[in-house]
């Protein structure tokens, strides 16, 4: 429709500010594809990976990375506690069987991705696990339990046996704090543990070295059951992709493992059934309940030729998808992908603790080390009572329940806000959003729907709407273009059949021309029409439509103004409600459009909002830098032209339908495009920060409370064991408050 449509686009493509998209799927996931690592670079050595089992905090990440990274061979090697997976990059000469190895030596289990045998053996018989993982616990409650009776029936041989019962407790523990050091984690909880009650053996104080040992285990169960549950959100995405499908191939329907399927297989999938891999529809209609991945409540019709995400629960009918995703690649895979890098974005805080961490162990045992030997050389003080104050300030020293603290709050949070439809990349962008004080939106596709309607038809004598919209859609019939499928949208809505025409030409720059009934047929911008082809009249209503905003178009007829269109971008539905929570919760939003002032003004008046128009890509990044000044700012997007301004904003987030290059720059998506998922973002950034400081305070307020009465002999072995374990139970209990959080919205 020639000049007409240059009105339409509020995006600015310029050469200095345009990055060509990637070549992949649209979807906001797609940009964690990045933190997949290349299976097929030499340069960079084989990839493997594996599922380790028995990690009960950050830490046991940290103890396996540095007892592979040691291993000769070894390249790289990155533990993601949030999934249990362990990424490795191994020199063409090393075996990975060597990787599995090193984690068994230092009290792990490995299970090998690639091994289809791995995946049939997975999960033992749950007594047994039950057994595997309770019997150090049980034989040493046992043997407490006859030492404890043995004081009663025959008190000298109690001591001898509660000795026994230390030193079964302390086999394993003793064996582990070994592996351990070897590997590079000389300074672990099972460290200072044995070195605890190896120094109450020699005291004398069996039965409180016994008991230490015992709290302690409990403590380590206590703790894998707290972080097998934190991880329960994201359990829940892995769980929702089946392991098998049906395949259909030229013999028919095979049951197949879903890893095997590649793109342009073809599967079939039943009603109550979800759909191992992203795909294409081939079938003419069927409704999906998205729930589990975008937060929509309700089942989505969807049509043949329609893009399908791989979780998504077939409601109604039999299926056949087309696959388009490779393994590891689907919808679910690029979720987990994206919690997996939020280890790797870490949390300023999340960060500070782990170099606060660092120190704070060795810190303790050198001031465990102080107190036990410098009252007793300097002011004469008994051995025994400060060599057991500096054993009771040594088991003070384990850092889980701090440096769980932000990790456990992190993990918990990205899965709700994935159950929501809200995709965050990393603690530091989850940590940022809760601190905004200002979000400045695009127009065009975020606040608007990105699609133009026709808002008003004036028809001009003798042609009446129906010939005026007929041969309107007969001279836009097969364009692209936004503005000319709204007319032929419109036409067909209301049953008008387009005007057969014996050509069509396109004027650069100005318009579409044709004949009908010999007579010639233009459709243009009001720019191009001449004073005589317009009256008086007709020329008030066009500049009182465009000071309105709305864009023009005009069907001129044997030189005659025949029909005026009035088109324009309608508000989001969601849009208004969306803008009222955020400005409730104290944050200031701004649009920054490159759309014309009238436009923008109206959709501004609309939403009761601040607006900049006709800005420039540059534009944006030049009033992004001012706002930033008055504190920290989220910039909300979709378009090519928003990416560089996705990318200098504080947090920037994409809209789940919007570009390649805009999802790739942003720190968070909407996967389910409801602006309202804004607001239940901030509003669990802001429950996330509270957790934290809630976590650290109470990890390092009850540690505070017990050096002080360790060092005044008032806190026993026992007491400190129990003060440890219970704080990091604590603070991982509070941090699943956080799995609770669901969209008020």
């Amino acid at each position: 429709m020639g000049s007409c449509r240059h009105h339409t686009s509020a995006k600015d493509t310029s050469p200095g500010c345009h990055h060509p998209p990637k070549a992949r799927s649209t979807h906001p996931t797609d940009r964690a594809d990045n933190a997949v690592m290349d299976n097929h670079d030499p340069g960079l050595g084989s990839a493997h990976s594996w599922r380790i089992a028995g990690m009960d905090c950050p830490s046991c990440a940290g103890k396996i990375e540095t007892a592979l990274r040691r291993l000769p061979g070894v390249l790289s090697a990155e533990v993601r506690f949030a999934t249990e997976r362990l990424q490795v990059r191994l020199s063409p000469d090393t075996l990975p069987e060597r990787v599995e190895e090193a984690i068994t030596a230092i009290g792990f289990t490995a299970r090998n991705e690639q091994s289809p045998s791995s995946v049939a053996s997975e999960a033992p018989r749950p007594l047994l696990a039950w057994w595997r993982g309770s019997r150090s616990i049980l034989v040493l409650l046992l043997l407490l339990l006859i030492a404890s009776l043995s004081q009663l029936l025959q008190p000298e041989a109690a001591p001898i046996l509660f000795a026994l019962a230390t030193l079964w407790g302390l086999w394993p523990i003793g064996r582990k704090a070994w592996q351990l050091a070897r590997s590079g984690s000389p300074f672990s909880i099972e460290t200072l543990m044995t070195v605890a009650a190896c120094g109450a053996l020699l005291l004398g104080e069996t039965a409180e070295a016994a008991m230490v040992l015992l709290l302690f285990m409990i403590g380590e169960q206590l703790e894998s059951l707290a972080a097998n549950k934190a991880r329960s959100g994201v359990t829940a995405l892995m769980a929702l992709v089946p392991d098998q499908a049906l395949k259909i191939t030229a013999n028919g329907i095979e049951t197949v493992h879903a890893h095997q399927l590649q793109p342009n297989d073809e599967i079939e999938v039943h009603p109550g059934g979800r759909l191992p891999v992203d795909g294409i529809l081939l079938t003419e209609l069927a409704a999906f309940d998205e729930s589990a991945i975008t937060g929509e409540s309700m089942p989505v019709d969807k049509q043949r030729g329609e893009p399908l995400a791989a979780g998504s629960l077939l409601v109604d009918v039999a299926v056949r998808v087309r696959v388009t995703s490779e393994q590891g690649h689907n919808t679910i895979d690029r979720i987990l992908h994206l919690i997996e890098t939020a280890d790797a974005n870490k949390a300023p805080i999340a960060r500070f603790i782990e170099r606060f961490s660092r120190w704070y162990t060795p810190a303790m045992i050198f001031a465990a080390s102080l107190v036990a030997l410098m009252p007793p050389l300097l002011l004469g003080a008994d051995w025994e009572t400060w060599i057991y104050r500096g054993l009771v300030l040594l088991l003070i020293g384990c850092p889980c329940a701090l440096v769980i603290s932000t990790p456990a709050a992190v993990t918990s949070a990205l899965a709700s806000a994935s159950r929501m439809g809200i995709l965050i990349k990393g603690g530091a962008a989850l940590e940022q959003l809760g601190r905004i004080n200002t979000m400045a939106f695009d127009k065009t596709g975020t606040l608007t729907q990105g699609k133009p309607q026709l808002h008003q038809l004036m028809c001009y004598p003798p042609f009446d709407q129906a010939k005026v919209l007929g041969l309107a859609a007969a001279l836009e019939a097969g364009s692209h273009h936004p503005l000319a499928n709204t007319l032929v949208a419109a036409a067909q809505a209301q049953g008008i059949t387009p005007e057969p025409l014996p050509f069509k030409r396109t004027l650069p720059g100005a318009g579409i021309e044709s004949e009908w009934q010999g007579q010639p047929l233009v459709i243009c911008t009001p720019g191009h029409l001449t004073p005589e082809q317009v009256t008086a009249e007709q020329g008030a209503t066009i500049e009182h439509l465009k000071a309105d905003g709305y864009t023009l178009a005009a069907l001129v007829i044997n030189q005659r103004l025949a029909g005026l269109f009035a088109l324009s971008d309608t508000v989001r539905g969601d849009a208004k409600a969306a803008i009222a929570a955020l400005q409730a919760l104290d944050i200031r939003c701004l649009m920054l459009t490159g759309d014309h002032p009238a436009a923008a003004a109206r959709i501004a008046d609309e939403l009761n909002i601040d607006y900049q128009a006709q800005l420039s890509p540059k534009d944006k990044l030049t009033q992004l830098l001012q706002l930033e000044r008055a504190g920290p700012l989220a910039m909300v997007g979709d378009g090519i032209n928003d990416a560089p301004a996705l990318k200098q904003a504080s947090v920037g987030i994409a809209m789940g339908q919007g570009t390649d290059v805009a999802l790739d720059s942003a720190d968070a998506a909407l996967t389910h495009n409801r602006l309202t998922g804004l607001v239940d973002a901030v509003r669990l950034s802001r429950a996330t920060n509270r957790n934290i400081r809630q976590n650290i305070s109470l990890a390092l307020g009850l540690k505070a409370i017990f050096l002080v009465t360790s060092i005044l002999g008032i806190t026993g072995l026992w007491l400190a064991i129990l003060a440890d374990t219970g704080a990091t139970a604590l603070v991982t209990l509070n941090a699943l408050r956080l799995l609770a959080v669901k969209s008020k919205t």
